[in-house]
């Protein structure tokens, strides 16, 4: 068996194992590895640093100690029950279906967030259902003012309008 930490093209990074690295190549090419947060099929290995176990230490008996470890990031998502088609955790899910929803259902307007916000309370731009991404301060001075906006637990997937 291996551990791979592998990524999506929206960089959500989640660690599989699998049988032996031909049979991570083959499911890959199969189309058969999915994002565990976006379900995206466009998966690729991500860089890892090897968990090397070193020999026993001849003075103890026990094990020596090594200098290189498996560094895991507090973000990653861990998959569980070897399942690589869905989020590990009900949060994920309920995060996952959320952004899903957003996407689907408001336009990405990027960092023209606040002053698309304000137009649009102000009665100079169309109402609509829009995300995106606004500094501190500005979404605190939408929030002072009466424009009704909300944080988003996640960062958009996309950078562009």
């Amino acid at each position: 068996m291996i551990k791979f930490t592998l990524k999506c093209a929206e960089n959500h990074r989640f660690d599989s194992w699998f049988q032996s690295a031909d049979a991570y190549e083959k499911l890959a090419k199969a189309g058969m590895i999915n994002c565990a947060v976006c379900n995206s099929t466009s998966v690729e290995k991500s860089i890892m640093a090897p968990n090397v176990q070193a020999s026993r230490s001849k003075s103890t008996g026990g094990p020596a100690p090594t200098d290189i470890a498996t560094p895991v990031a507090p973000s990653t998502p861990s998959v569980g029950h070897g399942a690589l088609t869905a989020p590990a955790s009900p949060a994920e899910q309920a995060l996952a279906q959320l952004r899903r929803k957003v996407e689907e259902n408001s336009e990405y307007v990027g960092m023209d967030f606040a002053r698309e916000a304000r137009n649009m309370h102000d009665g100079t731009a169309p109402e609509r259902a829009i995300y995106g991404e606004a500094r501190v301060e500005d979404a605190r001075q939408l929030i002072e003012d009466g424009i009704p906006v909300t944080p988003l637990p996640f960062r958009p997937g996309r950078k562009s309008n």
